[in-house]
């Protein structure tokens, strides 16, 4: 049961981020302008519904806080320049990095299950690489160095437990509102419809999803949460699909669902 209770709350935090790809697209602003609300409303969000205790400033926890910020900067970033599924199934790329760190890291056992299942992810994952060398080639490249972040982050959640998780994941968007404020200074303003998207992003697809993945993530292994995390990326880009039109190409429905 407890096992259990771990895959259903990261099974609906999963869920939850999903619905990313849909607002930033939604969105006509400049993406470090989305990274910088949305991680500002997440905090503030966070503050208030888990009242985070920093218990020590060790390593680990600063590595959580820095993979977090780099992660969420990351993958905003990705999503503008190129299709939200290219953007969140390189993003999962970080499961790759979790399964082979996991034994150092946080001193997991390597299964053979779990390796299958991530050889076979990935190769799915490869499709989306097909005829994406020229536009927006940029955005799969950032789109990979979030799936590095991710997979940082992760392990970092892991080895810090509950409690510095959830600090973690509230200061590091501190970290990350901080990171992107310069340059964001010159032009703060916010259109209504703007400022009521980044809300919903940073309130729920934020904040509401990392407290029930830190939730999770304690009942179960870091590999396994990575892997039930993979529902994210076949519902984000089924999102964007249907509520804005953008239309994967036939490549990353295959790779889609070999995922």
């Amino acid at each position: 049961m407890i096992h259990r209770s771990g895959f259903f709350l990261i099974l609906g935090a999963a869920l939850l981020w999903s619905t990313g790809g849909l607002g930033i697209k939604a969105l006509a602003d400049p993406p470090l302008k989305i990274a910088f609300y949305r991680s500002l409303f997440a905090a503030a969000a966070l503050f208030l519904i888990l009242r985070p205790r920093v218990r020590r400033w060790s390593p680990a926890f600063l590595a959580a806080l820095a993979t977090y910020a780099a992660c969420l900067i990351s993958f905003v970033v990705a999503t503008k320049w190129t299709t939200a599924a290219n953007a969140i199934f390189l993003q999962y790329a970080g499961v790759v990095w979790v399964l082979l760190l996991s034994p150092a890291v946080v001193g997991e056992p390597l299964r053979a299950g779990d390796a299958a299942a991530v050889a076979i992810a990935l190769g799915g994952m490869a499709f989306f690489f097909v005829g994406r060398f020229g536009p927006g080639g940029m955005g799969n490249l950032m789109a990979l160095a979030s799936s590095v972040f991710f997979a940082g982050l992760v392990l970092s959640l892991k080895r810090e437990g509950e409690g510095g998780a959830q600090a973690a994941v509230t200061w590091g968007n501190v970290l990350a509102v901080i990171s992107l404020f310069p340059f964001v200074a010159r032009d703060l303003s916010l259109s209504p419809r703007s400022a009521l998207i980044l809300a919903l992003l940073g309130v729920v697809q934020l904040a509401f999803a990392y407290v029930l993945f830190v939730r999770g993530l304690a009942h179960t292994t870091a590999t396994r949460a990575s892997l039930i995390g993979m529902v994210e990326p076949i519902a984000n880009p089924l999102w964007v699909f249907l509520f804005v039109g953008e239309r994967p190409s036939v490549f990353a429905l295959v790779g889609g669902a070999i995922v």
